[in-house]
């Protein structure tokens, strides 16, 4: 594999997309396929720091990036391991109807005023849905691209995506506890280990990161491992050492976790999305 891998699932008049992975081996640019247009990046495996002038967003799964057509960044890994990201894009007239305009500039040319935006579980289940129907090839267009619409309008919706929000101080210090936990995730961390590692109190660090990035510490390392397992759930046949492996206490653990977040078990999401094509 190349340090950077680009491949194209969907191309039709209304959207492409793309699946994207870099092994984190060096840094790259934002000159690719989509870069003189304004679209969507959803990481979902890995950890990845964008430079973008002077300003640093720190890029992980359950998060949305919002791309400006043009804008020049880099891309870094301080964490070993690379990125995966799905790269959308919707045809302008459409994402202007999605999108809320508080979202958007006020120039003619389609922009946007965030740079990121987390999003809920339910996006982050269609992400995964929407990429493995295009890569096993079983979601005809007409599918996919009500699929990405979809994706697209839930990740920018107001009632389930929340933009971060606070001083640049307290977004480095929920910038470093990501750092810390992306850099081993099944270890089944204490607050006073995160707080450590971070060099502040442990009500400090939950205050601020709740206020940054909207949901409680735990939670978003809970998020974290079920994205990983969004990712992992074809390469496993035995389901209940994918939750082990991924920090679980037990299978029944996962489950009811995955279950929680997506609204399917990790076997039955598998079986409508994954192994679908194995039933046609």
């Amino acid at each position: 594999m190349a340090e950077f891998d680009i491949e194209l699932l969907l191309e039709t008049q209304v959207t492409k997309v793309w699946d994207t992975w870099c092994t984190g081996a060096g840094e790259h640019t934002s000159q690719a396929e989509w870069h003189g247009t304004t679209h969507l990046l959803f990481p979902y495996r890995g950890l990845f720091v964008r430079h973008r002038g002077d300003d640093i967003c720190v890029a992980e799964a359950g998060q949305v990036l919002l791309c400006n057509a043009g804008e020049d960044y880099r891309v870094a890994h301080p964490v070993p391991g690379g990125d995966s990201s799905l790269v959308v894009l919707i045809k302008e007239s459409m994402l202007r109807e999605l999108a809320p305009k508080t979202l958007l500039g006020d120039g003619e040319r389609l922009a946007f005023r965030q740079e990121r935006l987390r999003i809920d579980p339910r996006a982050q289940a269609l992400v995964a849905m929407l990429r493995h129907s295009l890569r096993e090839n079983i979601a005809e267009a007409l599918e996919a691209e009500s699929l990405a619409l979809t994706l697209v309008q839930r990740a920018l919706g107001p009632r389930t995506s929340h933009a971060a929000g606070a001083s640049s101080g307290r977004q480095r210090l929920a910038d470093r506890t990501k750092l810390v936990l992306a850099g081993d995730l099944t270890r089944r961390w204490t607050l006073a280990e995160i707080a450590a590692a971070v060099g502040v109190s442990p009500v400090y660090l939950t205050q601020v990161f709740q206020q940054v990035e909207g949901l409680p510490l735990y939670r978003y390392q809970l998020r974290l491992r079920l994205a990983r397992a969004l990712d992992l759930l074809g390469e496993y046949d035995d389901l209940s050492q994918l939750g082990l492996d991924l920090g679980f206490s037990s299978h029944s653990h996962f489950s009811a976790a995955f279950q929680q977040a997506y609204g399917r078990s990790p076997s039955e999401f598998r079986q409508a999305v994954i192994n679908r094509h194995a039933n046609r």
